[in-house]
């Protein structure tokens, strides 16, 4: 497992001075968010190619919604998602970090044929299906997000997002697992951990405060202990509000993490 932080996390007046101090804090990945990134990327692979600090993935940054109730909406977000999934296999992350949908529903409710979550779940099955061919196409992967029920109405536990992978049935289709979401909506963080065990391919660092981890009650040693428990050995990203000056807080979390890494 490997520890990265998001960019606007991170000290530093230019992209190289991030990354020499996330190599000096003990970290080994970047986050990128997604907007604008395309007319960065000579500067992400200049910079990270004379670096220890590789790209761990982009987080978000598309316009539009897949879900939306209108169609243009939903066309530009998936310009824009495959987009920033050709981008990712540029620069050597691992790949896009989606949330399906904020909030609540945007497509009516279609009762008695189908409601407005049934029909969700099957567009976005669809959509899913055209997004991990074309991960497949560029090198990339998408990373399904699910969030807690004040942030999304749809998909809140890791079992949702592996019953979408699956029904999606595509190796570059996984889910990205979050610490802070977890510790509102799973019973059992390790459990489902290992419940969903090869479908996680990106983990999100925050406690339950939402703030670095070592800053709530979320059980870190035993929510990595799962990780190795399926194998995990991909990035982990920072995520999360730093109490503090971060110049020695980074450091801090680090260390604190790696006691059980």
């Amino acid at each position: 497992m490997k520890l990265a932080a998001q960019e606007g996390m991170v000290p530093g007046r230019t992209l190289a001075e991030k990354l020499d101090n996330l190599e000096e804090y003990g970290y080994e990945g970047i986050e990128f968010w997604g907007s604008g990134l395309e007319e960065r990327q000579d500067e992400i692979i200049n910079a990270t190619s004379q670096s220890k600090v590789k790209p761990s993935t982009i987080c978000a940054g598309f316009r539009g919604c897949p879900l939306d109730a209108d169609k243009a909406q939903r066309d530009l977000a998936m310009s824009d998602m495959k987009n920033l999934l050709k981008v990712a296999a540029n620069i050597g992350a691992v790949g896009l970090i989606m949330v399906p949908i904020f909030g609540g529903p945007r497509i009516p409710d279609l009762s008695p044929y189908k409601t407005a979550r049934q029909l969700e779940m099957e567009l976005l099955v669809i959509l899913l299906k055209e997004l991990g061919d074309y991960a497949k196409e560029v090198g990339s992967v998408v990373l399904v997000e699910p969030l807690n029920r004040y942030e999304t109405h749809l998909l809140n536990r890791l079992e949702q997002g592996v019953d979408v992978c699956k029904q999606v049935n595509s190796p570059n289709v996984k889910i990205m697992a979050d610490f802070f979401h977890m510790s509102i909506e799973e019973r059992d963080i390790p459990k489902s951990i290992v419940e969903a065990g090869k479908y996680v391919y990106h983990i999100h660092l925050a406690d339950s405060t939402r703030l670095l981890p070592g800053y709530g009650h979320t059980d870190f040693q035993a929510g990595f202990a799962a990780l190795k428990k399926i194998g995990y050995d991909k990035y982990m990203a920072l995520e999360c509000g730093v109490p503090g000056d971060r110049e020695v807080e980074l450091p801090k979390s680090a260390a604190y993490m790696k006691q059980w890494i």
